[in-house]
């Protein structure tokens, strides 16, 4: 699965750096993935001042969710295409987290929050926070299955084709912020508990950094 492919197609025709990527996956094999595209950049806003007598307003501009329908028998598969994408990517770490889901006995409202923003919604900012789903078709099922079962999400912060390029002091990253694969970092088996973080470490700093 050529996570890393999707992501650059992305990169090349929107043409806004990247905050954060994220995907999304069901604990249900060969069931659809949600991957997330969180961009940095803001759009005019005419309906915030439609009389026209103070300056266009600005709102950030909303991500863009991809449904991806693939064949994959093991949450490992996916494990190692976001590696290869947050490695290319020139990503210090990528995080993966289990969830259990929100619909639980004793769930609280934090973890509802997480849920439904792990499937493109962003319930503080309504309609104009949510995220463009133009290619995602089963999101909303996706959100309720994930509500009941559980959900399994990735993140990771990109260097290249993205915002963190200036602030980013890694020894690993190639000039243009990414690296070439093979990626040398191992999966790791899920641990399969009801909330559980593995952090995958990438970047690496041998050389003191002095501060000014």
């Amino acid at each position: 699965m050529e996570l890393f492919d999707k992501i650059a197609e992305q990169i090349d025709s929107v043409r806004l750096p990247l905050f954060a990527v994220t995907l999304t996956a069901l604990p249900r094999a060969n069931t659809p993935l949600l991957l997330i595209l969180h961009w940095h950049g803001y759009r005019p806003d005419p309906a915030a001042n439609a009389s026209g007598k103070i300056p266009v307003g600005r709102r950030p501009v909303p991500g863009s969710a991809l449904q991806i329908n693939a064949n994959w028998n093991a949450i490992a598969g996916l494990d190692g295409a976001m590696l290869d994408a947050a490695w290319q990517l020139g990503a210090w770490e990528l995080d993966r987290d289990e969830r259990r889901g929100c619909n639980t006995i004793g769930a609280s409202e934090r973890e509802a929050l997480e849920c439904r923003q792990a499937f493109g919604e962003d319930p503080f900012n309504g309609a104009a926070g949510t995220l463009v789903v133009a290619e995602a078709p089963d999101r909303e099922e996706m959100l309720r299955l994930g509500a009941r079962v559980g959900y399994i999400r990735w993140k990771f912060r990109p260097v290249r084709g993205g915002v963190w390029r200036s602030t980013a002091e890694d020894d690993t990253l190639a000039h243009d912020g990414g690296r070439r694969l093979p990626c040398p970092v191992d999966v790791k088996a899920p641990v399969g508990t009801r909330v559980c973080r593995t952090r995958y470490h990438l970047g690496r700093v041998s050389r003191i950094i002095i501060s000014r």
